[in-house]
């Protein structure tokens, strides 16, 4: 199970990663064809939006809760020192 456990950690996921994507990108062929103006930046537009949406998703996801329950420890030690205050 050790060896399980260093492989997904990263010891040989990342070099397995890149060689496989390094050969797979070696034997790409050329496949002449032509892409008009606007489908070229069409298709760069979808791209730059799933990006944009991917990084959107992790701030919404991870930043606002984590905000959330900061503040919400804030107020309530705000709140907890106007009791002691009050007292």
């Amino acid at each position: 199970m050790k060896w399980f456990r260093r492989i997904w950690v990263g010891e040989r996921l990342i070099p397995l990663c890149l060689t496989g994507a390094l050969s797979f990108l070696i034997q790409a062929s050329p496949a002449h064809a032509y892409i008009g103006p606007g489908a070229g930046l069409g298709a760069v537009a979808v791209t730059i939006a799933v990006v944009l949406g991917g990084l959107f998703l992790i701030v919404g996801l991870v930043w606002f809760p984590l905000k959330r329950m900061l503040r919400g420890k804030k107020v309530a030690a705000e709140a907890g020192k106007e009791t002691d205050a009050a007292q």
